[in-house]
C-alpha cells in the first residue's frame, strides 16, 4: 500500500488555542479513515489541511506524485453549488449520457442519493438547483463528488440529512463500491453505526493531537477501554462512561468487534461486572407509579396537510397507545410524517379525524428540530438559562442539581459561565435537552435529538436517559441512537401507517428495499406509472419484473461479485509486478503467466455472471 498523502509535524494555532500540536500521520491506498472528537476539536481543520485549503503554521504536507499527483475532493460543511445549474451539471458535469448511464458506479450514486430529489420534481435531471432546500443541496454535492471519484475523498459530516436507508447506502457504497487500488477515503461522522459499517481506522482528535485506533467505533471503544485500564484511570467519570458504552457493544452484534486486532480478553475483564445499561423493569414500575395506567391514546387518527389537488394524507385511520415505561424509536422516510405523529401526540396540530386520549397525570416535554427558543436568553449565562427552570431535579429515584446535570450533558464549570449566544449549534441543542429533562417531564418526545451533538455529547445523553424513568419516543435517523435507548421500533413508510418493527431498523431496510424493486403500480383507475428512473429509462417498461426476492438475491450475487473482482484485480497487479522482476527467468516467468492467464479467465467468468445478475436488477 502507498502513502497518498502525509503531514510531517504539522501544527496550527487559532488564538491561543493549538488546534493541531506537531501532528504526524498518513493515509495509505485501501484505507477508510473515520474522524471522531468533540465539536469545535478541529476535525474539520486536520480535513482544510489535507485538502491544502488551510495553510499550517508548521510542518511539512506530502502528496503522491508531488502537487500534481493525486486528485483531492472535499465535501465540506458549507458547499455551495450554482443556482442556475440543472441537477445534470451540477452532479454529472459534461459526462456523456452513454458514459455515466453505462457506468454501474455512477448509477449507484444517482439511485442512492437522488432518486427521492428526482421523484419529487418535474424534469428529473433537468431541474434546476436554485429551488432545492439545504438538505437536497448537500446530497448533490455529495453526489458529485462521489461521481468524480477522486484518488483521497475527504467528507465532513457526510450522513448530514441523510435518512437511515441513506446512512446505510452510503455506508455500503464506500465500503463496496469505491475501494480499489490507489483510493482511499477520509470522513468526519458523528454517527456510530455508519462508522462502523464504514471504518477500517479510527482518528480520535482531541487537544491538539491526532489517536489512531484501527476498525469502526466498536474497536475504538474497545481500545480507549483497555488503554484506559492500563493507565489505572477506570474510576474516572469518562472511563465510567465508556465501560458502560462498551458492555452495550460487546452485548451486540458479534461482528461489531470483529475487526480490533488487540487483546479483547482485557476488555472483556473491564465490564464483566458492568450491569445492563438501564433496568427496564424498574424503570417501568416507577414510571407507572408517576403516570398511571393511561398516557397517550391516539384513535383512529387522520391528518393532512395541502390544499386539493395536492393534497397529502400523512396519517391515515393511525391508532396508536403508548403505555407507561415504554420506549419507542421511530424511523421513516423524509416527508413520511414522522414529526407530524409527534404533534399529533403532543396535541400541537388539529386532527381531522378521530381523537386523542391523554392521562391525567402526564407532563410532555418536546424536543422540535428548532432552537429558536433560546433567543430570548442570548445575554444570558448558561447556567442562569438552565436553573431559570428549576435548581434540583430527580434523575431515576435520585436527586441532582441543575450544575450536576448540565454537567453530564457536556457543560463543565466554566462553559456553564458561557453566554447563551455565544454558543455553538451543537452546545444549543445541549441547553434545550437540559432545560426539557428539568422539567421533570413523565412523557419525553425528541425529533431528532442527536442534530450538532458529536460523539461524546451522544454517550453522555444516552447515559442520562438510562436513568430517566417515563415513557420515551425518539424520532431519529441515527440508527446506533435508536437501537441503544429504545426497546422497541415504529416505521413510517409513506402509506399514512404506523407499522410495527419486530426485526428493528434492519426489518425496515428489507421493507424499503422490497418497496424500491416492487413492480410498478398503477397511479390512478389503473393507468401505469410513468416515473423515471435516474438512468432514463421509464420505470415499469417494456420487460417484465422480477419478483422482489428475485431481486434481492441478484443484488447479493452482485455484490459478492464486485468483491471478489476487487481481490483478482489485486492478485493481477501482483502478478504483473512479479511478470517484471522475473522478466530474465523464463522459468518463472512462464509459471507466473500460467497463474495470471487462471486469474483473468476467472474474472471474465465472474464478469459474466455480474451481468446477468445485473440485467435481473435493471
Amino acid at each position: 500500500m502507498a502513502n497518498l498523502i502525509s503531514l510531517e509535524r504539522v501544527s496550527l494555532v487559532f488564538g491561543t488555542s493549538h488546534v493541531l500540536d506537531d501532528v504526524s500521520l498518513g493515509v495509505l491506498t485501501g484505507d477508510r479513515i473515520g474522524v471522531v472528537g468533540v465539536n469545535g476539536g478541529g476535525k474539520s481543520t486536520l480535513l482544510r489541511v489535507m485538502a491544502g485549503l488551510q495553510e499550517p503554521d508548521s510542518g511539512r504536507i506530502t502528496k503522491q506524485g508531488g502537487a500534481e499527483g493525486i486528485r483531492i475532493g472535499m465535501l465540506a460543511q458549507d458547499d455551495a453549488l450554482d443556482p442556475t445549474w440543472t441537477i445534470r451539471e451540477a452532479v454529472l458535469g459534461d459526462l456523456p449520457e452513454h458514459v455515466w448511464a453505462g457506468d454501474p458506479r455512477i448509477r449507484d450514486v444517482l439511485t442512492g442519493l437522488l432518486g427521492g430529489i428526482e421523484a419529487q420534481n418535474v424534469g428529473g435531471l433537468d431541474s434546476r438547483v436554485g429551488p432545492k432546500s439545504g438538505g437536497e443541496r448537500r446530497r448533490l454535492a455529495l453526489a458529485r463528488l462521489l461521481v468524480s471519484d477522486p484518488e483521497l475523498l475527504l467528507l465532513d459530516e457526510p450522513t448530514n440529512h441523510l435518512d437511515v436507508e441513506g446512512v446505510a447506502w452510503l455506508a455500503d457504497h464506500l465500503a463496496t463500491k469505491r475501494p480499489r487500488p490507489g483510493n482511499a477515503t477520509v470522513a468526519i461522522t458523528h454517527d456510530r453505526w455508519f462508522l462502523d459499517a464504514y471504518a477500517t481506522l479510527t482518528w480520535e482528535v482531541e487537544g491538539g493531537q491526532v489517536s489512531a485506533f484501527e476498525g469502526g467505533y466498536a474497536a475504538y471503544v474497545l481500545a480507549k477501554a483497555e488503554r484506559d485500564r492500563l493507565a489505572g484511570v477506570v474510576a474516572d467519570r469518562r472511563a465510567n462512561l465508556m465501560r458502560k458504552e462498551l458492555a452495550w457493544l460487546r452485548r451486540g452484534a458479534p461482528a461489531r468487534t470483529s475487526k480490533p486486532k488487540f487483546r479483547i480478553e482485557a476488555a472483556n475483564a473491564l465490564i464483566a461486572d458492568e450491569p445492563a445499561p438501564r433496568n427496564s423493569v424498574e424503570l417501568a414500575s416507577f414510571a407507572s407509579r408517576r403516570l398511571g395506567k393511561d398516557v397517550l391514546d391516539l384513535e383512529d387518527v387522520t391528518v393532512t396537510v395541502g390544499e386539493p389537488p395536492e393534497e397529502r394524507r400523512l396519517l391515515d385511520h393511525v391508532t396508536w397507545r403508548l403505555a407507561p415505561g415504554e420506549r419507542i424509536g421511530i424511523v421513516g422516510v423524509n416527508g413520511a410524517g414522522k414529526s407530524t405523529l409527534l404533534r399529533a401526540l403532543t396535541g400541537e396540530i388539529p386532527l381531522d379525524g378521530g381523537r386523542r386520549k391523554i392521562g391525567k397525570t402526564v407532563a410532555i416535554a418536546h424536543l422540535t428540530q428548532e432552537v429558536r427558543e433560546l433567543e430570548r436568553f442570548e445575554q444570558w449565562r448558561v447556567i442562569e438559562a438552565i436553573e431559570d427552570v428549576k435548581q434540583w431535579t430527580m434523575l431515576g429515584d435520585k436527586e441532582i442539581s441543575a450544575g450536576q446535570l448540565a454537567t453530564r450533558l457536556g457543560f463543565p464549570g466554566g462553559r456553564q459561565q458561557s453566554r447563551v449566544g455565544d454558543l455553538s449549534g451543537g452546545e444549543r441543542r445541549r441547553l434545550q435537552l437540559t432545560r426539557l429533562l428539568l422539567t421533570e417531564p413523565n412523557v419525553l418526545i425528541l425529533d431528532e435529538p442527536t442534530n450538532d451533538l458529536d460523539i461524546e455529547t451522544l454517550t453522555s445523553l444516552e447515559d442520562v436517559l438510562d436513568g430517566w424513568a417515563g415513557t420515551l419516543v425518539v424520532v431519529s435517523h441515527d440508527r446506533y441512537l435508536l437501537e441503544r435507548v429504545a426497546d422497541k421500533q415504529l416505521a413510517l413508510l409513506g402509506d399514512g401507517k404506523v407499522r410495527d418493527l419486530p426485526g428493528g431498523v434492519e426489518e425496515y431496510l428489507r421493507l424499503r428495499a422490497a418497496a424500491a424493486t416492487a413492480p410498478a403500480r398503477s397511479t390512478s383507475e389503473g393507468a401505469p406509472a410513468t416515473a423515471s428512473r435516474p438512468d432514463g429509462i421509464p420505470a415499469g417498461s417494456t420487460e417484465p419484473s422480477a419478483s422482489p426476492a428475485e431481486v434481492r438475491e441478484a443484488r447479493k450475487t452482485m455484490a459478492r461479485i464486485e468483491k471478489q473482482l476487487s481481490r483478482l484485480q489485486d492478485r493481477e497487479e501482483r502478478l504483473h509486478g512479479d511478470m517484471a522482476e522475473k522478466a530474465t527467468d523464463p522459468a518463472a516467468l512462464a509459471d507466473l503467466n500460467a497463474r495470471l492467464q487462471a486469474v483473468v479467465g476467472e474474472r471474465e467468468e465472474l464478469e459474466l455472471e455480474w451481468l446477468e445478475a445485473a440485467e435481473i436488477v435493471g
